[in-house]
């Protein structure tokens, strides 16, 4: 498996990923070729050898006929129709379409609009429709099976931009990377831009240290602005020596503590507050401590973001005056998320997919408790029953059903 590994030292931009691709190996007539194929015009791609800070890279540039955009804005569904009547092959579609859905959707949270309400000034929806899908083009003609990605720089200070003065990270880069791990340096300026962000967090399997690989080729993308470190991006791309198939992988991190001298019925509220602030799990597991007393080990399973949260929260909530945390590496099936009609009336299913194939399906376990409890069924009963009504429905449509991702 080839897999890429995308180095932010000096955060991303979309501009920049696709200078990274084309200075790892893509030919900017491949580029072009397919790019064409979006029936867009009016614009002009290129690709320079440029130098930051002694480091050389590739400085994509797309150039944009002013005269001809400068009056209109695109929305989200303007996009998708480029992309949808596009002669580009159907992965690509679905992978830059899936990434403007998420930049839309941030920026909808942001301005607390509709999805469909979001307009993307023209130049820039331009400019940002050749970074996406030139970089999803680029990762498929280099072969890239799965993409990894390191903690992303963003930056510090604040922006200029139509709404005014902004703080970095922009807000609706700030809300594409919810969950993933993320520093500053103290640079001030823009390190990861929205396009950059969103390319990024939707494509990339994991993010953390450089996965094992055998080194092919780097690639090193370059940006328009000066921070005082080379503003470059860098891809490694290599293969996989340990090859996790379809699965993501990620870091998490594992905090711990022994606890004897706390009341136990305080763990059912611990436990609840923990997983309502994000926990990915919490659990107990009775040990024997010193001068042989018993006692709980309490196990919180969380993002490397969420460090410091969680410990404040069990130095407050419980007895104890010391934690240990590590960090793990986690691999996880895709997880969907599917609301289906049963004899119960409709109910939340979890799939979990290997390879496009449904490895394993489990029915919300809230929904059937509410069920069991508003109409005096047995809960067995009713999870038995919408286990078999998801079954049936999976077999009706080949194994293929429409969801919603679910990333916990």
């Amino acid at each position: 498996m080839v897999i890429a590994y995308f180095d932010c030292f000096a955060g991303a931009s979309g501009d920049m990923i696709l200078g990274a691709l084309l200075d790892a190996g893509l030919t900017i007539e491949r580029l072009r070729e397919e790019i064409s194929k979006l029936h867009l015009s009016h614009y002009e791609l290129d690709v320079e050898k440029v130098v930051k800070k002694g480091l050389g890279g590739s400085q994509a540039h797309v150039i944009i006929d002013q005269n001809h955009h400068h009056h209109h804005h695109r929305n989200l569904s303007h996009i998708r129709d480029i992309i949808e009547n596009s002669d580009l092959d159907a992965p690509i579609k679905e992978k830059s379409t899936e990434i403007f859905v998420r930049l839309a959707e941030a920026e909808a949270r942001v301005h607390r609009s509709s999805v469909e309400s979001v307009h993307f000034h023209e130049v820039g929806a331009m400019d940002a429709i050749i970074d996406v899908v030139g970089s999803v083009i680029g990762l498929t003609a280099l072969g890239i099976d799965k993409v990894f990605c390191s903690p992303l720089h963003v930056g510090s200070g604040t922006i200029e931009c139509a709404h005014g003065t902004l703080p970095v990270p922009a807000p609706a880069t700030a809300e594409l990377i919810k969950g993933k791990p993320v520093y500053s340096t103290g640079i001030k300026g823009e390190l990861l831009t929205p396009t950059g962000a969103a390319i990024l967090t939707t494509l990339s399997s994991g993010f953390g240290p450089m996965p094992a690989m055998t080194l092919g080729h780097i690639g090193y993308g370059a940006g328009t602005a000066d921070p005082g470190i080379p503003n470059l991006l860098r891809v490694a791309i290599g293969e996989a020596r340990d090859d996790t198939g379809d699965y993501d992988v990620e870091q998490t991190v594992l905090i711990e503590t022994n606890i004897d001298d706390m009341n136990p019925q305080l763990y059912d509220y611990l436990i609840g507050l923990l997983l309502n602030e994000g926990a990915l799990d919490v659990f107990l597991t009775p040990v024997q401590m010193k001068k042989n007393r018993p006692g709980t080990l309490l196990s919180v399973i969380c993002l490397p973001h969420a460090v410091g949260k969680f410990s404040d929260i069990l130095m407050k909530e419980t007895t104890t005056i010391g934690l240990r945390w590590r960090v793990e590496n986690r691999i996880k099936a895709r997880r969907l998320i599917k609301e289906i009609d049963t004899s119960h009336g409709p109910i939340h299913i979890k799939l979990a997919q290997n390879n496009g194939q449904i490895i394993n399906l489990t029915p919300e376990y809230e929904d059937c408790k509410r069920v069991a409890l508003e109409k005096n069924i047995p809960l067995k009963n009713i999870l038995d029953d919408v286990r078999s009504a998801a079954l049936k429905q999976i077999h009706a449509s080949d194994g293929v059903l429409k969801q919603q991702h679910s990333h916990k």
